[in-house]
This record gives C-alpha cells, sequence and structure tokens, in this order.
C-alpha cells in the first residue's frame, strides 16, 4: 500500500503536538506501509530524516516550501502554495512545484493522509487528482481557535475554509481522542458520524523516561533540590500561559515555575506573557524562563525533577505534552478541557480544575506541593498508565487498518 503523509512538521522541524505525533506515526507507519512523507522544509538545509533510535524502514521524506512570489503575503495565502506543491508532488514525484526534485518520491498513491489544516488543502487536491482515499487526522479545530484570528488576520478565513472543506469531502476522519470526536460532530454537522475514527495519541516511554542528571538544570539555573513546577508548550492562547503566571502569583513560595515557553504567535502575546514574567519576578525568586527550542533530551531532564507539570490549556483535543510529562514520572495538574481527561486520571494521576481560572489552578499546585509524596505516587501512576496504554506501534496498526478498510 502506498501512502502520502503530509505534515507541515516534521524532524528536525517540530514545534507542537501535531508535529510530535507525525514523527512517531511515521517511523512505526513505515514498517507496515510504503511511505512518503511531504512536509515543510529547505531541502538544502534539513536533513532528510531525523535518526530514529529503533532500527526498520524509514520513509521517504520530500520537503516542500511556500512560493517566493507570495513572499511578504498572508502566511495562509503562503500555505496554500505549499498544498498545491505537495498535491502535485504526491500524485507525481515529478512535479512539486517548489519540491526538492533529487528528494525521491514513489509514483502514484493508494491513499493521501493529511495532518492539521496547514496540509488538508493538499490531502483534498491530491485525493481528488488520483482519485484515492482521503483521511485526516484533526488534531486541532479552527471554528474552536478564533484567537488565530491574532495570528492570521484574514487568514484565520482562509484556514477555516480549508479544514472544513477537507473534513467534510474526507474518507474518513480521525480524531486523537473521543473527547475532540465530540468536538467535530459539533462543529461539522454535516459529517457523517460513521467516518470519524477515534485512534489517541502515543508516547514512546522508552525515549520518554526518567533522567536523574541534572546537568540541564544546572545549564538553566534550576535548583534540583527545590519543587518544582514546570511548564512545555508554545506562547499561544491555546496553552494557557498567561493563565498560568497569574496562578503563580500565589504559588508556594518555596516552588520555582519553570517556563519552557517560546514560539509567541503574535508580538502582542508575547509582550503580555514577557509583562506578567516580569512582574512575577519583581515579587519573588524562582522564576525560570527559557525562551529557546530545547532538545529532546533537555525536556525530559526538566520534566523527570519536576515536583508536578501543569497544562492550563483553554482548549487541547488530546495534549500529547501530558504524556510525555507522565512517562518521565511527573505527577500532573491540568485543564478539565479536551481530550485531557481522557490522559490524565484525575486523583490518580494528577489533579484537573476547571479551564481559565487562575485561583483553581493555584490551589491544585499548592496541594501537591504541599504533599510531596502524593505528588510522587500521581507520577509513578503517571509513568505505569503512559507504558500500559498509550504506545505508538498500536497507533500505526490501528492507522493501516483504517487505510486498508478505505482501499480494501
Amino acid at each position: 500500500m502506498r501512502v502520502a503523509l503530509l505534515t507541515r512538521e516534521y524532524p528536525p522541524n517540530v514545534y507542537g503536538g501535531a508535529g510530535v505525533h507525525v514523527e512517531y506515526l511515521a517511523r512505526e507507519l513505515a514498517r507496515l506501509v510504503d511511505l512518503t512523507v511531504h512536509c515543510e522544509g529547505d531541502p538544502k538545509t534539513d536533513d532528510l530524516a531525523a535518526p530514529s533510535p529503533v532500527a526498520g524502514p524509514a520513509p521517504v521524506v520530500r520537503r516542500h516550501q511556500p512560493w517566493t512570489g507570495l513572499d511578504g503575503a498572508n502566511d495562509a495565502l503562503r500555505t496554500f502554495s505549499l498544498d498545491l506543491s505537495m498535491a502535485a508532488a504526491a500524485v507525481d514525484p515529478a512535479g512539486g512545484l517548489g519540491a526538492d526534485p533529487g528528494a525521491g518520491g514513489l509514483g502514484g498513491i493508494d491513499l493521501v493522509h493529511s495532518h492539521t489544516w496547514y496540509t488538508n488543502l493538499a490531502g483534498h487536491l491530491a485525493a481528488m487528482l488520483a482519485g484515492v482515499p482521503h483521511v485526516m487526522t484533526s488534531h486541532s479545530l479552527e471554528p474552536h481557535r478564533p484567537w488565530k484570528a491574532e495570528q492570521l488576520g484574514g487568514g484565520y478565513r482562509l484556514s477555516s475554509w480549508a479544514e472544513k472543506t477537507a473534513i467534510e469531502a474526507a474518507s474518513a476522519v480521525v480524531a486523537v481522542s473521543a473527547g475532540m470526536r465530540t468536538d467535530i460532530l459539533d462543529a461539522y454537522p454535516g459529517v457523517d458520524p460513521a467516518k470519524v475514527h477515534v485512534i489517541r495519541n502515543g508516547i514512546d516511554t522508552d525515549e520518554y523516561a526518567a533522567d536523574p542528571g541534572t546537568d540541564v538544570l544546572a545549564r538553566h539555573g534550576v535548583d534540583p533540590d527545590r519543587p518544582s513546577v514546570v511548564f512545555v508548550g508554545r506562547i499561544t492562547r491555546q496553552k494557557g500561559v498567561p493563565v498560568l503566571l497569574r496562578a503563580a502569583a500565589a504559588l508556594d513560595p518555596r516552588a520555582q515555575l519553570v517556563l519552557c515557553a517560546g514560539a509567541p504567535d503574535t508580538p502582542e502575546l508575547l509582550a503580555e506573557v514577557s509583562e506578567l514574567v516580569d512582574g512575577l519576578k519583581a515579587r519573588r525568586d524562582g522564576v525560570v524562563w527559557i525562551s529557546g527550542m530545547l532538545r529532546k533530551p533537555e525536556v525530559i531532564q526538566l520534566l523527570s525533577h519536576a515536583t508536578l507539570f501543569a497544562c492550563p490549556s483553554v482548549y487541547e483535543p488530546l495534549g500529547i505534552v501530558n504524556l510525555e510529562a507522565m512517562a518521565c514520572g511527573a505527577a500532573v495538574v491540568a485543564s478539565r478541557v479536551g481530550g485531557i481527561p481522557e490522559v490524565v486520571d484525575d486523583g490518580v494521576t494528577g489533579l484537573l480544575v476547571t479551564p481559565d481560572d487562575p485561583p483553581a489552578l493555584t490551589a491544585a499546585m499548592n496541594t501537591l506541593l504541599a504533599d510531596p509524596a502524593r505528588a510522587q505516587a500521581m507520577g509513578r501512576a503517571g509513568r505505569d498508565r503512559a507504558v500500559t496504554e498509550f504506545g505508538w506501534p498500536a497507533v500505526a496498526r490501528q492507522t493501516a487498518a483504517l487505510y486498508e478498510s478505505l482501499i480494501g
């Protein structure tokens, strides 16, 4: 079976949960199907594939860039040019405007699978061109992210149109959680419920495991002997960084707040977060803001030493980052929103709180900071849950089975 997997993010350019999902899914799918990954990137400077810690076949990777004639145009239009390049290359490996002609590719496809609105249009067009099924994985929904208008302006209407067009026409839609499936059917009542399938995100628990080292902590000024609350995520309205910073105003003074937060959606949001961080630092010590992108091993060490991981998201279809924290043995305090309750077992692996509610978040964090034995027990339970219930090989097998059902 020949499959074209379309994604904006792919190693070494991964900055969000959707990119993490595709990275590991592609690694496992390549064992099961004849896989070509089409992604955004510069073929002249990016590695064609990230080294895999697991031996086995690797997918062919083709990288595409937006058309230079659209430099300075709205980002949604530039994304659409990327979609046209991907669609052409997926159907005809010799085509693909802006693609790397020397990167290889497979002749013809049996199915195309797109991820996020950034490539949904490419999947829709490629499926029509080739006359093959289109599977789209919904990691989030544009109607549930109105703050994207801050970033895209009028392009938000274009991204919403692309998602709606693709999701309504797709042969199958993958929801990364049961909560996400409900959201899809609520947002798009014209979608046939029978074609929306739940295949949850996974976690590599061999890679994400406790690291006893402290060199990364020392490099970033984190005291290993002091309790810590760790956040990892982009500076976007969705992730609730301002909510966490407001909650931290009343955080147990013994605790450190470690923010691994970068890639702001807008200069205005960055300014808001910077002002909140500066105000917090003026009132208390132990505030560490790491704004650059950290490598996975660095994040793993920070999570391994966290008393708790904070996930204040106001919208989260599943939240891979919670799985990453659990796999590293950290208790989780997270918003009771979207698919998070399917990952975080309230009272067992962490505590769930009302979203966008700083006092509730403060209370939950301080509860675990005051009871480190309970936090440690939750961390152990979270690790066990991650190992036993979430695994990428199983996710890939479910995905490949869905493909087979469509091309039968």
